[in-house]
């Protein structure tokens, strides 16, 4: 009989951390907790196989899971001395989620589960005081009612709000037991008048209900999206925890809270975190009371008047720091956690790598590496390469004038400007049109993870450095103010009010999630550098990986920040950019406008010393390291007007016919533009645009080597090419103009001629390309749209389909389609090294920064990938880590 369920509890468990797969991130740790002896209140494992199940048959169960919940359900009655459903020792349990990856907030958690109209009698007399058993039930209605039975949260608290306010209370904490009588009869009259059912009194009935709400939020919108966002796959599933309830409301010496056995947002190796006194644990995260520091030396920094755990409850805060220092160095690893402190007693509830930010990381892994508690290629391994985008968003100039209006809590680090925005839904609308924003919340909850994604920064009022908008904004490296409680939200009429003044949507503000300002307006931005540990993690990744890290750019203030990044050459010179400015652009539409090439040469001609400087400029910023210029590669339409009243204005400019210019757009009108007259096409019909472009291509290289002394060795790309006769085609046109320019010159030039693999019919025919081709680059953007047959600007219209309905896993414009894509570009490198064993061979579409996509180029052994940039980093740490994951694959 197949085991779903696993126990734990009282020093021992049937699991430990090595079953995150089977039990879940929670699951596992919290029998790894018992396994080391720590105070964990017993409870059960449902698990991740369960979920599979559960949406392969129809939202049901396999006949023996009901049994296994009895029996394991009697382990904890043994444990505890309760029993589930008994009337007179009744047992109290919670049900909440774990996935094998964390998914903070995404998924839905039941608290106090057990309790009803007779139960919160006896825990009412059992602890001697009534007020907190009718708080604990009410919770576990309002929880109850809206995760399991479905109505609104905003209801609940509605009625609650409404109540205070009757009763002249400001905080919940303020009711009294018969107040929360009257809460709990509201709630459940509300229930039956707009569910048209009761709240249920019986326990079994609570109980499954419970797990079967988990399970199915594992599917719920928010869930769907986050699991999009950090690549989560759906097949995955969730575990269930089910556990004893302890209880941090019982009074003024109870409490909970989350901590970080490190800073998450700055890596600093200090404990830190945040409890409240008499509440439980979602009152913490949900930002309704604003919480205390747990460390005394927290609290100064941060000038709060509340005392700080290790004053309140100096022995529980002891134990608790302890057991900190222990997790963090049996995991090896910053640890996030979070306890319940019952009538003085301290409990464990969960531990978990912490999400950090990307500074954070850094720091934590430099200095354990240092201290000897990981190696250096563990440290490398620690860093998530797509968190590294965190570091190189803009920072505030410090010489800026700041406009505060508001300040909060630094949450979540950088900076960000734009457009006030009081909806999720508006931040999205905004993104799509291109323009940025900060989203503005009295809090978040998780059904704004997609507005949060959206937004370039947030800004909420309520919630402390725990809140559901702190966690998530680092985990997606987006800048963040919280608990900003000087301003006030009022999102109905779309103010935000501040002292003396208001703003409304549409309004510029400029968050700044380091310091917590709130600044109006937009603010001057400084450009983040790169060093510290930073650049000691770099250093680390450079002795580790194989595979060349070079930059897609063609402008010098591109590469000379993928220089700033490290990159080791440019991999595609993208030559086109380079005609769409001023007197660049006249003369290629002089160009094309030629009835004949000697018009053709004449207007090239004047584009050729523009074309040398500019290759002169990259040459000597790159000093020696490899450039790929790729030949000019779009149809020749899209350097001509579009619109009538453009065409008029253009030919007026150049002092030809309008009627002229029309006639020439309107032949070179193409109905698929991207499978037309293009790349090497337009070189076999124009070989005098080759020449023009080898001949800059040559003079310039020869003119760097002078200017920089260093050796220039250009390498010429040929894109677009399907058969191997138009390689050899231009080749032969290249090859000529070299032996001319060396001649003029009398100097050698060294150089690579080379092609673009994006046809299918290229892969195939690969090892007769390579007969003339020294290098391949694959361009993976029109290798995976000609593969597909999609197009990559018409895809997100239905590929988001395709991902949510499990057809694909990932975009394959973003991530490699390995099966497909990937199966060509591993035929292609096998053929080509068939017939040139030391070909070149390399990517530089946008997988090139994709630290999937570059696993796999590890894997099939290419000598380079190429990508903008910013991603430099990214791609460098990625493929050391590439490179380690392949040597434990072949040591093993």
């Amino acid at each position: 009989m197949t085991k779903w369920v696993y126990t734990f509890g009282d020093g021992s468990a049937e699991g430990n951390a090595t079953d995150r797969n089977l039990l879940g991130g929670k699951g596992a740790n919290l029998a790894e907790m018992c396994n080391l002896g720590l105070p964990v209140p017993p409870g059960m494992t449902i698990t991740t196989e369960i979920c599979t199940w559960y949406y392969d048959n129809g939202r049901s169960y396999p006949d023996e899971l009901v049994g296994q919940v009895a029996a394991a359900l009697e382990h904890v009655a043994k444990l505890t001395g309760r029993k589930f459903g008994d009337p007179q020792r009744p047992l109290l349990l919670s049900v909440r989620s774990g996935a094998r990856a964390s998914m903070p907030g995404m998924m839905d958690t039941v608290l106090n589960l057990g309790l009803n109209d007779e139960s919160v009698l006896v825990m009412a007399r059992e602890v001697g005081d009534e007020r907190f058993a009718y708080d604990s039930y009410r919770r576990f209605i309002q929880m109850y009612g809206n995760v399991v039975m479905g109505l609104d949260h905003d209801v609940f608290e509605e009625i609650l709000e409404d109540e205070k306010a009757q009763f002249g209370h400001a905080l919940d904490t303020d009711l009294s037991a018969d107040e929360w009588k009257r809460v709990i009869a509201r709630y459940k009259q509300t229930l039956l008048e707009e569910l048209e059912e009761p709240f249920p009194q019986d326990c079994d009935q609570q109980l499954w209900g419970a797990i079967g709400a988990v399970f199915s939020s594992w599917m719920n919108p928010r869930a769907i999206t986050y699991r999009q966002l950090h690549n989560i796959p759906a097949k995955w599933g969730t575990a269930v925890n089910v556990q004893a309830m302890v209880f941090g409301n019982l009074g003024e010496t109870s409490a909970t809270g989350v901590a970080f056995t490190r800073n998450p947002s700055t890596g600093e190796n200090k404990l830190y975190g945040e409890f409240l006194v008499n509440a439980q644990g979602e009152d913490v995260v949900a930002g309704i009371r604003t919480p205390q520091n747990i460390t005394e030396a927290a609290r100064i920094e941060a000038g709060s008047d509340k005392p700080s755990l290790e004053k309140l409850m100096p022995e529980a805060f002891a134990d608790f720091n302890t057991i900190c220092q222990r997790l963090e160095g049996h995991y090896s690893d910053m640890q996030d956690l979070e306890f319940t402190i019952e009538q003085g007693k301290l409990w464990m509830l969960q531990t978990r790598s912490g999400k950090r930010t990307a500074k954070a990381a850094l720091k934590i892994a430099v200095e354990m590496a240092q201290s000897g508690l990981i190696t250096r290629q563990e440290a490398v391994m620690r860093i998530d390469p797509a968190s590294l985008d965190q570091l190189l968003h803009p920072t505030i100039d410090p010489h800026a004038e700041r406009d505060i209006i508001g300040r909060g809590l630094p949450a979540s680090p950088g900076a960000a400007t734009g457009e006030i925005v009081f909806t999720s839904e508006e931040a999205v609308a905004l993104a799509e049109a291109g323009r940025r924003s900060i989203l503005v919340r009295m809090e978040t909850s998780p059904d704004d993870i997609h507005g949060m994604h959206a937004a370039d920064g947030i800004l909420t009022t309520r919630g402390g450095m725990t809140s559901h908008a702190a966690v998530v904004a680092r985990g997606m490296g987006t800048p963040c103010v919280s608990g900003a409680g000087g301003l006030r939200v009022d999102t109905r009429n779309q103010v935000l009010m501040t002292v003396g003044g208001r703003l409304k949507a549409g309004d510029v503000i400029t968050v700044d999630g380091s310091t917590g300002q709130v600044l109006r307006g937009a603010v001057a931005m400084l450009q983040p550098e790169l060093s510290g540990d930073f650049g000691m993690i770099m250093e680390w990744a450079d002795e580790t990986r194989r595979m060349r890290i070079r930059t897609n750019a063609e402008t010098p203030a591109d590469a000379r920040a993928a220089r700033s990044f490290g990159a080791e050459g440019i991999g595609l010179c993208r030559t086109e950019h380079m005609f769409f400015e001023g007197d660049r652009i006249t003369a290629m539409r002089e160009m094309i406008l030629a009835d004949n090439e000697i018009g053709r040469r004449a207007a090239l001609a004047k584009l050729l010393p523009m074309q040398r400087s500019d290759f002169v400029e990259l040459f000597e910023i790159m000093r020696g390291l490899p450039v790929t210029i790729r030949l000019l590669d779009p149809p020749l339409h899209e350097f001509l007007p579009k619109t009538d009243e453009e065409i008029i204005e253009v030919a007026a400019a150049m002092g030809v016919p309008a009627e002229q210019l029309r006639e020439r757009t309107e032949a070179l009108h193409e109905f698929n533009p991207m499978l037309g007259h293009r790349g090497c096409r337009l070189a076999v019909s124009y070989p005098e645009i080759a020449e023009m472009q080898a001949r800059a291509i040559f003079e310039a290289a020869l003119e760097a080597g002078k200017n920089s002394g260093e050796l220039v060795v250009p390498e010429i790309m040929v894109p677009l090419v399907g058969l191997s006769e138009e390689l050899r085609f231009v080749k032969a046109r290249i090859d000529a103009v070299a032996r001319e320019v060396m001649e003029e010159a009398g100097e050698t030039v060294d150089y690579l001629v080379g092609t673009m693999i994006e046809l299918p019919r290229a892969v195939i025919r690969a090892d007769r390309i390579a007969e003339d081709a020294e290098f391949f680059s694959f361009g993976t953007n029109d290798l995976t749209q000609t593969t597909y047959g999609i197009s990559r600007d018409d895809a997100s219209a239905f590929l988001t389909t395709y991902q949510q309905k499990g057809i694909i896993d990932r975009d394959p414009f973003v991530t490699i389609d390995i099966d497909g894509v990937g199966e060509l570009i591993r035929m292609a490198t096998d053929k080509g090294r068939e017939t040139r064993p030391d070909i070149k061979l390399g990517i530089c579409g946008e997988h090139g920064g994709d630290p999937q996509s570059i696993h796999f180029c590890e894997m099939i052994g290419l000598d380079y990938v190429s990508c903008s940039p910013f991603r430099v980093p990214i791609a460098k740490l990625a493929a050391a880590q590439a490179a380690l994951e392949a040597s434990e694959t072949r040591q093993s």
